[in-house]
Order: C-alpha cells, then sequence, then structure tokens
C-alpha cells in the first residue's frame, strides 16, 4: 500500500473515532430513550414537508452554483448542472474518502470543458464561501431575534456589512469574473440557507412544537459551521454535539434539539439517493477516476492550456 492509500485510510479510521467519541460525549448528556420517543410522536406531514423543503434547497444551492460556473464561461444547461450536482451529493454522503464527490465534478467539468482546473476549482470554493456568507447573514438576523445573547445588536449588523463590503472588494480585485455574479449568487445562496431553515422549523412543528424558533435555528446554524472541520462522516455527532451543549445556554430540550439535527442529517441522506443513478446506471459522466489518475490528468491536462 502506497503512502497516499495509508494517509487516506488513516483519515477514515480517524473520522469513525472521532464521530464514535462525539456519540458516546453526546450520550452522558441526553437519554437516548427520550430521542427515541420523540421520533415516535413525529407528524409525518411536516417531516415530508421538511423533506420538500431541503430539496428546494438544494435546486437552489446547484443553481448557485451554476452562476459561478457561467462566469467563468462554462457553457452548462441547467439540467446538466444538477444532475451534477446530484452525482456530487451521493458521492459526498455514500462515498466518503477517495476523490470525493466535489473532485469527481471537478474532473468532470475539466475534462469536458477545457479550461484550466483552478478556474473551476475557484469556482465550487467560491460557491461554497457564499454559502458561508448566507449562514453568517442569517445568525445576525437571529441574534437580533434572540434576546439570551447579551451584544448590542448594531454590532454584528456593522461586522457583517463591512465583512461583506472587503469579500466583494477582495472578489472584485482579484477575481474579477467571478464577481460578475457576485449578486445573483448569493441571493440564490441566501433563498438556500433559508430553506433550510424552514426545513428546521418544519421538523420542529412535527412535535407540535409550541416554544421559540430563534434558539434552534441559531444553533442548527451554529452547528451548520462547525461541520466545515471534515472531522466526521457528513456532520454526523459533531451537529449533535453542538446543539446539546447550545441547549445549555439557550434552554433548549435537548432531546428536541437532536431529533432536529438527526433528522435534518435522515432527511438530506434520503434526498441524496437519487443520485446513484448517475454513478451506478447512466454513463452521462463515466466512472469516477482513482485519485492517481485524476492528478495525472489534470497535470497533463492543464500543461496544454496557456
Amino acid at each position: 500500500m502506497d503512502k497516499k492509500k495509508l494517509i487516506n485510510l488513516f483519515k477514515i479510521f480517524l473520522k469513525i473515532g472521532f464521530t464514535i467519541l462525539l456519540v458516546y460525549l453526546i450520550s452522558l448528556k441526553i437519554d437516548l430513550q427520550e430521542v427515541k420517543n420523540v421520533f415516535l410522536k413525529s407528524d409525518p406531514f411536516y417531516i415530508f414537508l421538511a423533506f420538500l423543503a431541503y430539496c428546494t434547497s438544494q435546486l437552489a444551492s446547484s443553481w448557485r452554483l451554476l452562476s459561478f460556473l457561467h462566469s467563468i464561461g462554462l457553457n452548462v444547461t441547467y439540467g446538466y448542472n444538477l444532475r451534477l450536482y446530484m452525482l456530487g451529493l451521493f458521492y459526498n454522503v455514500f462515498l466518503p474518502g477517495g476523490i470525493g464527490g466535489d473532485g469527481f465534478k471537478l474532473y468532470i467539468l475539466r475534462k469536458r470543458f477545457q479550461l484550466p482546473t483552478k478556474r473551476i476549482f475557484l469556482a465550487m470554493l467560491l460557491d461554497r464561501v457564499s454559502g458561508l456568507w448566507a449562514i453568517g447573514v442569517l445568525c445576525v438576523t437571529l441574534i437580533i431575534l434572540i434576546p439570551k445573547i447579551e451584544i448590542n445588536w448594531v454590532l454584528p449588523v456593522v461586522a457583517l456589512f463591512f465583512g461583506t463590503a472587503i469579500y466583494y472588494i477582495v472578489l472584485k480585485k482579484f477575481f474579477p469574473d467571478y464577481a460578475k455574479c457576485f449578486i445573483p449568487a448569493h441571493i440564490k445562496s441566501s433563498v438556500a440557507q433559508s430553506m433550510q431553515l424552514v426545513s428546521v422549523i418544519c421538523i420542529l412543528l412535527s412535535q407540535d412544537f409550541q416554544g421559540k424558533f430563534s434558539p434552534y435555528l441559531f444553533s442548527f446554524l451554529v452547528s451548520s459551521l462547525a461541520t466545515v472541520i471534515p472531522i466526521s462522516f457528513g456532520g454526523f455527532g459533531l451537529r449533535e454535539y453542538v446543539m446539546t451543549h447550545a441547549s445549555d445556554v439557550f434552554d433548549m430540550k435537548e432531546d428536541l434539539a437532536v431529533f432536529v439535527t438527526l433528522t435534518f442529517l435522515f432527511i438530506s441522506t434520503i434526498a441524496a439517493l437519487p443520485g446513484m443513478w448517475f454513478v451506478y446506471k447512466s454513463k452521462e459522466f463515466g466512472d469516477a477516476p482513482k485519485e492517481e489518475e485524476a492528478a495525472a490528468f489534470e497535470r497533463e491536462a492543464d500543461s496544454t492550456i496557456d
């Protein structure tokens, strides 16, 4: 076994170990039987609405990525991009490790459109950055609605304003092609993240929830930011860990908080299943290359482009 494969294997075992540790720590704080009882009394109608809201968020996310791809001259249709996006979702959820969903999408786009890898990679990276920006906007909005957070609302609003201005100026100066789609892409990003919050609201309503939504929504967004750190599979365990600790701060029900994230994980997993068709049945995108093959292809292909 070569060094790279050994490192990848080590990363997978590290993620498994860290996920098990997180689940153990969560089990010390909550009664798993209570979480089970919460699941059993869920209203399936609201869970279905949560699923539809999540799917809508993914449609908006795919549309956002399309804006960045068009900004660098990739003549990609929405249908093609959506199919590719679904393939990437399936890879990221069900086939962790190796080249990954984003790596496979990058390989396919590079191979078809013959653009330098760096330009396509930046489009995909800035697509993710716009998602983080939208989470920041929603966090600031929710901070204003949560009296428990004892901070003058002016401070986060001003920080968001200047942060967005600096973000745009940097984009405009160093990545002018990508800056052309700044406004439409970030509007789509806001729609995508907002629909995920709608999904969380529906999950809470499945429990006939009568309390305040804002603490749960804010904690969910913070847990989403935490999952940017790739130390568990699909954020499993990490989201729940953040939510249980946020429950102490905002007086949320711990079993309900964990129920929200676990149900969201279940919904996102089900939503990723259609991508299986493009991995195993459809020949539109071909088979994913091994990491060595992809790296060799990128080196050879990029050397032929000015």
